[in-house]
């Protein structure tokens, strides 16, 4: 069966919409009543019988729908229909785990009962494709009428160019926000509140915003976003747009995962975080996806219960911005301030983060800590055409940036660097880098105040990489993968250097600092560990090591031990330790230490903490250390 009701013609330059869907909005997309439904006191009425299925050809207002066990309404093809309620879109459940259709449930709705029928917005992601449902779709011509569900826009103002004081709501799954897919669009003071899964972070099927596309400008401003529910994300940046967010408010809260949902790295069906980088949850708070994409957050709040709250993924060359902006995590199953994939180039100035696991996890981006200083913001300003006014780029004060982790500083699982400079203070309660086996750069610069402080001391960690990695099981890459902790002593790789710098290794440059902690490398395979010190002051033990987990059999029910081992300091085999203390350097040796190379600029001075000598043994040889020498081989300095 078939309704079919009237429409009629409505202006799309404006509308307003006052109060809530039920006083009579002026819609773009016009909400009129079915003629077939019985009228009961005044109001519309439809019922969906067991086993009947009723196809809704337009959009029909109703004050109650019945739909019994086995009823069904769907849309005509090439068109969804989405259930709204006062308002609110409700009633829409995924089929399926790993599915992407919804359909409404059985069930009585009583209110403001609005079926909207719109032109069906699918996007293809891997294998699948995303019948997105969205309140409002926008793309280069302004809103479409056709594309937006224009009952759940509640209160506020819409135009082709800018929503003001909207507010969307939504109890059921998959369902969207506001879709920018062309053109310049501005999002001011938008509410958003999100309380049921959503299905695919990887294209953003069921976030709050999303903005894709090349000729995309999307500017959200005083925005509240309060999301609860698996992948139901904040804001995703995608296709090449340019997304700047100001003075908001983004918070998600991990829901609840399907019974039958199995973890896996799969991204067309991934809806949790991968347990192996040990980390939890089932939200990310944004994502940033696709090739050459820009996402800024300036003073903005970005929260995540667990797993991210600021990510780029599945993408290339995007870069990923934020200025004196609050970064945090809330849980405690663990989560990270950024992920940074893809050549991604990560900026955060005059931000505040507290983390449960990493500031940044690094698996081939480029990632930079400083002061929002006015030259700063404004630089980057115009390089990312942010947009913001003389005015506002006044108003933003200058902030260094601190980092609060509850476990490590950064992590790297892939090669990567990092960037440290202005007043940038990185608190950690274990190690401040944590290199899993990976080529890296470091670059500190303290000259501004920057200043590390791990936890446990140890200021670099370098180890096997213990990510057991994902098992195909059926065609499908789960998460099921075992570490397994080696049992045999590391055996001489004869053709590898250990006593010189490769393209291939972790390297560490610190400039004008003072430290206190230790250096590690507990690298089986062939790697070094560089460091060079200039201008700076070293209090502390660098050594090849071997490493032992705290256990030796870890998997998702363990996950939390992925990263976490002791070091016993030893003879390097594979895993050398290349040090260069340069001018007006000095290392306070407070441990024995092995080390492959050590260079002495003419000022540079290496010592023992106050009442204590330091010695020097080179391939068994006691050796004086002479400021201005070099030295090679199998080195053993200690403070005796």
């Amino acid at each position: 069966m078939t309704f079919s009701p009237r429409t009629s013609r409505v202006s799309r330059r404006s509308i307003i919409v006052a109060g809530s869907a039920a006083a009579g909005a002026l819609l773009l997309n016009p909400v009129t009543a079915v003629a077939a439904p019985s009228t009961v006191g005044g109001g519309r009425e439809l019922t969906v019988g067991a086993g009947e299925s009723l196809t809704v050809s337009a959009t029909t207002r109703l004050s109650r729908l019945t739909i019994a066990s086995g009823g069904s309404l769907v849309a005509p093809d090439g068109y969804n229909l989405t259930l709204t309620v006062g308002g609110v879109e409700t009633g829409q459940l995924l089929t399926a785990t790993g599915g992407t259709v919804t359909t409404i449930q059985p069930g009585v709705y009583r209110g403001d009962v609005v079926l909207t029928v719109a032109v069906a917005n699918p996007i293809a992601f891997g294998s699948l494709t995303f019948p997105f449902r969205q309140a409002l779709y926008v793309d280069g011509d302004g809103v479409s009428r056709t594309k937006s569900v224009l009952a759940g826009v509640v209160g506020g103002q819409v135009t082709d160019s800018y929503a003001r004081n909207i507010r969307l709501q939504s109890t059921g799954e998959a369902y969207n926000g506001v879709y920018v897919a062309g053109g310049s669009y501005a999002l001011r003071s938008p509410g958003v509140a999100f309380d049921g899964n959503g299905r695919c972070d990887f294209v953003g099927y069921g976030a709050a915003i999303v903005g894709t596309g090349t000729t995309t400008t999307l500017v959200v401003e005083d925005a509240t976003i309060d999301n609860t529910g698996v992948v139901r994300t904040g804001v995703i940046a995608d296709g090449g747009a340019n997304i700047v967010v100001k003075n908001s408010t983004i918070r998600v809260k991990d829901g609840v995962l399907p019974s039958d949902y199995r973890s896996t790295v799969d991204t067309s069906v991934m809806e949790s975080a991968p347990w192996m980088l040990s980390i939890g949850g089932n939200v990310r708070a944004t994502n940033l996806l696709g090739t050459e994409t820009r996402a800024s957050y300036v003073n903005s709040s970005i929260e995540s219960e667990n797993w991210g709250a600021l990510s780029t993924d599945n993408g290339q060359d995007g870069t990923l911005t934020a200025i004196n902006c609050r970064v945090a995590n809330t849980g405690t199953a663990g989560g990270y301030g950024s992920y940074a994939i893809g050549n991604a180039t990560e900026n955060f100035l005059g931000c505040r983060f507290d983390v449960a696991s990493y500031a940044t996890i690094n698996r081939g981006g480029t990632v930079y800590y400083a002061d929002s200083t006015r030259a700063a913001v404004a630089a980057l300003n115009t390089s990312l055409e942010l947009g913001l006014s003389a005015r506002e780029l006044a108003a933003i004060p200058v902030r260094n940036t601190v980092i609060d982790s509850k476990r490590f500083g950064v992590m790297w699982h892939g090669a990567g660097s990092v960037d440290i400079s202005g007043g940038t203070v990185l608190n950690s309660r274990t190690a401040t880098f944590l290199d899993k086996g990976q080529q890296v750069s470091i670059v500190v610069d303290g000259s501004g105040g920057a200043r590390l402080n791990p936890g446990n001391g140890i200021l670099v960690q370098v180890m096997e990489n213990d990510d057991p990695g994902p098992q195909m099981v059926n065609g499908v890459l789960l998460n099921t993968g075992v570490y397994t902790e080696p049992t045999t002593a590391a055996s001489k790789d004869s053709s590898f250097d250990n006593t010189a710098a490769h393209d291939t290794d972790a390297v560490a440059a610190f400039t004008d600092i003072r430290l206190k902690g230790d250096f590690y490398n507990g690298m089986r395979g062939g790697l070094n560990l560089v460091l060079t010190f200039t201008r700076s002051q070293v209090e502390g033990v660098i050594s090849a090591t071997t490493t032992k987990h705290h256990i030796d059999s870890i998997g998702a029910d363990q996950y939390l031990q992925l990263g976490e081992v002791t070091n016993t300091p030893a003879a390097a085999v594979n895993n050398g330790v290349v040090v260069s203390l340069a001018a007006g350097s000095r290392w306070t040796v407070t441990g024995t230490s092995y080390l492959t190379s050590l260079t002495l600029a003419a000022d540079a001075v290496v010592t023992a903490p106050r009442g204590r000598q330091v010695t020097m043994t080179v391939d068994g040889t006691t050796t004086a250390i002479a400021a201005g020498a070099s030295y090679s081989g199998a080195i053993v300095v200690q403070a005796g």
